[in-house]
């Protein structure tokens, strides 16, 4: 029997859950940042040796921010660091970029917390100095050192021009060759390091590469036990393991289903999890969802005819069999489109619908890679892919006999 809680209890723990459960921030706090072991450990290590820097790279919404921003909190508490996050912006240059970083260290220089030094010895330009080189930015970290070692979190690296990339190489290069004890943890979205630092191999055996997958299935279980139990409440198996299909490995989403889980409970007057609660968390995540997300779901399906089948392809897109790269062909698309209409449909049937989700007509959300005839699809957004599902659930286009009948042929989908 499910454990019953106070009207009153109720309404303190659905405000705590919004604490617990981050779907719209970074994990600041290392009490609620789960999963990711091995990344960490990638990362860590690049601090701990001197000459090493690391480059923290993969889809949107995979915790890569999350990561950076509660490194410094898993050192052992024998090392004095100074961690300083910056973020780019589209019009950052490399000057703006570590002015930044300086300004940044220079606010918070006197902060201390949780032992750590929120930042180091003053890092002041001076006036002459119109811009920032590589050389600058190695002196000033060398000063920086002498106080608390220096974690540099560049974020949203990807937004920085490939112009400019090259001079970020040069650094790191720079402060690699030199042995300064402090390290740059680059962190952007990119399919692959190439994408982030092109054509610079020399800095290679500086940069410590961790690449942010999809969480595994495991890891997404621990961020909603972890943040429930924090609660005091807790999730039936079944209820759990559809929280895994929904979120797709999107940590994003996973926190969206537990916050809304968590209070859709509540508000029954209940500290359990079961699937109908889950049902209720489904649609007000979906409800609640960005809109530029449910717009361009809206965009990509929409048509003037009733029998159209817009949405049943996109959701049998979502449902595909994919590789590593999150990459499907229309082949894989042909087994959830039977399973989800109940019709046999085949490729022919589907082509166009692909095609048309490939071009702007339709938002392009999907990405086409490849050559004619072996063309493969992925989602433009990694975001829109556990919507789609979650939609598909919602609007009685997926059912539980459907999604069994689909992971039978591709158990990777639980």
């Amino acid at each position: 029997m499910a454990a019953a809680v106070g009207p009153e209890r109720s309404l303190e723990l659905a405000i705590a859950a919004g604490k617990v459960f981050s779907p719209s921030a970074p994990i600041d706090e290392r009490s609620l940042f789960a999963g990711r072991r091995q990344q960490m450990i990638q990362a860590i290590d690049a601090v701990n040796q001197k000459g090493q820097h690391a480059i923290i790279f993969g889809d949107r919404g995979v915790g890569k921010t999350s990561l950076a921003n509660v490194l410094n909190v898993f050192l052992p508490i024998s090392e004095n660091v100074s961690a300083i996050r910056v973020n780019c912006d589209t019009g950052d240059t490399f000057d703006s970029v570590w002015r930044k970083v300086f300004s940044e260290a220079q606010a918070n220089e006197n902060v201390v917390v949780g032992g750590f030094h929120a930042a180091s010895q003053p890092a002041r330009l001076d006036a002459a100095e119109d811009f920032v080189t590589p050389e600058i930015v190695r002196r000033q970290l060398t000063l920086m050192a002498q106080r608390a070692i220096p974690i540099i979190i560049i974020d949203e690296f990807d937004r920085i021009s490939d112009s400019y990339r090259a001079i970020f190489a040069d650094t790191i290069k720079t402060l690699s060759d030199h042995a300064v004890p402090a390290t740059v943890i680059l962190v952007g979205v990119a399919d692959s390091v190439d994408q982030l630092i092109a054509e610079h191999e020399s800095i290679q055996r500086a940069l410590v590469q961790v690449k942010m997958p999809r969480m595994l299935k495991e890891e997404i279980k621990e961020v909603v036990n972890n943040g429930l139990s924090t609660l005091g409440m807790a999730i039936e198996s079944d209820a759990l393991d559809r929280v895994v299909v929904l979120s797709q490995g999107i940590p994003h989403y996973a926190h969206l289903l537990g916050l809304h889980a968590a209070r859709a409970a509540l508000a029954r007057l209940t500290l359990t999890v079961d699937r109908s609660v889950l049902d209720d968390a489904t649609h007000r995540a979906i409800q609640g969802a960005q809109q530029s997300i449910r717009s361009a779901l809206h965009r990509a399906t929409i048509s003037p005819r009733k029998d159209n089948l817009f949405f049943e392809v996109l959701l049998s897109c979502a449902l595909a069999k994919s590789d590593e790269m999150g990459t499907f062909a229309a082949q894989d698309v042909r087994i959830p489109m039977q399973c989800i209409t109940g019709k046999p449909y085949d490729i022919p049937s589907f082509a166009q619908h692909l095609n048309e989700f490939s071009e702007g007509k339709r938002g392009n959300i999907l990405k086409k890679i490849g050559a004619s005839r072996r063309f493969r699809y992925r989602f433009s957004n990694p975001l829109m892919q556990p919507f789609v599902i979650m939609s598909g659930f919602s609007e009685g286009k997926l059912t539980n006999e459907t999604l069994a009948a689909i992971t039978a042929s591709n158990p990777a989908i639980l």
